[in-house]
């Protein structure tokens, strides 16, 4: 792709990719819009035609719509490196504008991860999780369970695969901007832990930088010890680093301790206003909060060699499809 239109294919490309399966033009155009692209459907499918033209995308049918073709999925992976950097820091500001979710009624969508695994893996899964879960690594307590045939966001659970969706760490920043308290998403990094305290970052990846969600990366490259985390209270797990600002500190404070009481706790540390936190400096008028990475739990999974599928960011749901992770351990087991 190097034609002027380009970042208008690799968009609806990327929207088909996220839906995961085929769609048509007012679909896409939705996906598209969540995303802050804005095309009328009829470019939608003038852009399409294209596609199909250079074998990125198929027609499946008339109802269902084009899904990508094997050609299409390369294209995304060797897409031009410049309409990819930034794009993870787009796709949080996008999710976390559309999270409806308010802390003083318990009510309303947050932004979910996703792992996908075979069915008769549940209970191996869910008692791989539970340490992780009880040590509170994650993002709180909440966990949804999506069987096969069922719908989580765009995504249909395929046959004999079972998903597990956990509360994203971006749900902290609607969390705080619909209590009028901006944040700002910096690194995804990796944090030490001994005795269960933080001691010191030791990988850290720029947000505006990175073409990938830098937890999956650290996770696929079998960087962290959740597992070590949750039985010894030593390791190393995923975080991510914040700045919110100064004045804003006693008030972030509060609606940790709130969340907490909900279940969807995992602000691990608030720094002191303009003081470096962890040796991260923050800017003048700002103060740093780090915050326990969603993907803890699968990353537990993956550290025991699970056949699991995950992906970071993966949409908004709303909170009432997730439950208690113990009820749901005890509902599900064996």
């Amino acid at each position: 792709m190097n034609k002027p239109n380009d970042s208008a294919k690799y968009a609806i490309l990327n929207a088909l990719q996220e839906i995961r399966g085929p769609a048509g033009a007012a679909r896409i155009q939705e996906r598209l819009r969540a995303a802050g692209v804005n095309l009328q459907p009829r470019t939608v499918r003038f852009y399409l035609l294209q596609l199909d033209r250079d074998g990125l995308t198929r027609p499946v049918s008339r109802r269902a719509g084009r899904e990508l073709t094997d050609q299409g999925q390369e294209e995304l992976i060797h897409a031009n490196i410049a309409e990819k950097v930034r794009f993870v820091a787009s796709k949080i500001d996008s999710l976390v504008y559309r999270m409806t979710y308010d802390v003083r009624t318990g009510m309303g969508t947050i932004v979910s991860n996703l792992a996908v695994l075979p069915k008769q893996y549940l209970a191996r899964a869910l008692e791989d999780m539970r340490l992780v879960f009880a040590k509170r690594l994650g993002m709180g307590t909440k966990l949804a369970i999506v069987r096969e045939g069922e719908t989580f966001g765009t995504i249909t659970v395929p046959a004999n695969r079972v998903a597990l969706g956990t509360v994203c760490s971006v749900t902290t920043n609607g969390i705080l901007l619909k209590q009028g308290i901006p944040v700002t998403s910096r690194f995804g990094g990796l944090m030490e832990l001994k005795e269960g305290k933080p001691v010191r970052f030791v990988a850290l990846i720029d947000y505006n930088g990175s073409t990938l969600d830098p937890l999956e990366v650290f996770i696929r490259g079998g960087m962290t010890r959740v597992q070590d985390c949750a039985r010894t209270g030593s390791g190393v797990i995923g975080v991510s680093f914040r700045e919110i600002p100064a004045a804003a500190v006693s008030d972030v404070r509060q609606i940790k301790k709130e969340t907490e009481r909900q279940g969807l706790d995992g602000i691990l540390a608030i720094g002191t206003p303009n003081q470096p936190l962890f040796q991260v400096p923050v800017g003048e008028g700002r103060a740093g909060l780090i915050v326990n990475g969603g993907l803890n739990p699968i990353a537990a999974l993956h550290e025991s060699q699970m056949n699991v599928e995950f992906h970071s960011l993966a949409e908004v749901e709303d909170i009432h499809r997730f439950g208690d992770f113990n009820a749901l351990r005890d509902q599900f087991r064996g």
